[in-house]
């Protein structure tokens, strides 16, 4: 690739090989234990109202209202599941805003699958299987079961669930967020800093680890853990220092849902976001019910990157997005 040729792929043919024969192993991985593969639009009605997620909008000639492109088939594939899908993945395109450097492009590819029966711990057994599979990774490689509050302890000293705001707030700033920021920060924000910052990288130094039980306030879709309401039956996959995957036992409270949806809306109202409307068709498949269910998305192109000890994501799209 050279600068004066911009119609040449950012990555190099032997990598676009590589992700093609990675991505049919992600197909027989999943059909060899009977699950469906399923194609969910790209294009929605609804921007997701998570505060720190950002959906591209679309407008499209002769249709009407904006339309969005969706930042994971999440909601799409949860209703499927309330008709009665069974185990289903996909293999999707997906789309954020306000994402940049080595490991972000604006357009990505998600690997992402739902387990019926499924608790958190089973989910997380099955997605370190495919990760090792995916990474050529022997299967002896440990792989490594971490709670939350464990990780901060062990990394940071401090209990997440308990260290006063301010005490966070020190810390983020003696790693070198800016003041002025961290006295704009709320408690989740100092923690996400953190755990982006302080912790994260210096997980998964030997094999994949998971980390789990996050506070309940970053639920997000998850449910809380009903031995301890003070945390949720979500985790997320890191290896190397880098996030891969996330995933949940997901709620199918349509109360429960609605609320936290309100409660994004008014945080983003607060940030001086928009705030999109709330998507109703997910809240009707969750009241309609949605079967005990446990759910992970897993970023394809970020694994292929450590897979190959690409420095940066272009190396290993086809054309990034200042080539697309």
């Amino acid at each position: 690739m050279t600068a004066d040729e911009p119609w040449r792929p950012t990555a190099p043919l032997a990598a676009l090989r590589l992700r093609a024969a990675l991505l049919a192993q992600v197909r027989g991985f999943f059909s060899e234990r009977g699950m469906l593969e399923v194609d969910t639009p790209a294009l929605v009605r609804h921007a997701v109202t998570d505060r720190h997620i950002h959906s591209a909008r679309v407008e499209l000639p002769g249709y009407g209202p904006p339309l969005y492109l969706h930042t994971s088939p999440e909601y799409a594939m949860k209703r499927l599941l309330a008709a009665g899908s069974g185990d289903i993945f996909q293999i999707a395109h997906v789309f954020r805003g306000s994402e940049h450097g080595r490991w972000h492009n604006a357009e990505f590819t998600l690997i992402e699958w739902y387990r019926c029966g499924y608790a958190m711990r089973q989910l997380m057994e099955e997605a370190a299987r495919l990760t090792l599979t995916l990474l050529a990774l022997p299967d002896e490689t440990p792989v490594e079961y971490l709670r939350y509050r464990c990780a901060f302890e062990r990394e940071l000293s401090v209990d997440p669930l308990r260290a006063p705001d301010e005490t966070l707030r020190s810390l983020a700033i003696a790693r070198r967020l800016d003041r002025q920021l961290a006295e704009r920060c709320d408690r989740d924000e100092l923690l996400d800093w953190l755990m982006g910052s302080a912790v994260g990288p210096r997980l998964g130094r030997n094999g994949p680890c998971f980390v789990h039980h996050y506070p309940a306030s970053q639920a997000a879709l998850a449910r809380i853990d009903p031995q301890d309401p003070r945390v949720a039956l979500r985790f997320e996959l890191y290896y190397r220092g880098v996030e891969l995957a996330n995933g949940f036992e997901e709620l199918a409270d349509c109360a429960q849902q609605r609320a936290r949806f309100e409660l994004d809306r008014a945080q983003r109202l607060a940030a001086g976001l928009p705030a999109p409307a709330i998507d109703e068709a997910l809240l009707a498949a969750l009241d309609a019910g949605l079967p005990p269910v446990s759910g992970v998305a897993l970023g394809f192109d970020r694994l292929l990157m450590l897979r190959l000890g690409a420095s940066s994501i272009e190396q290993v799209l086809p054309f990034a997005l200042d080539r697309a």
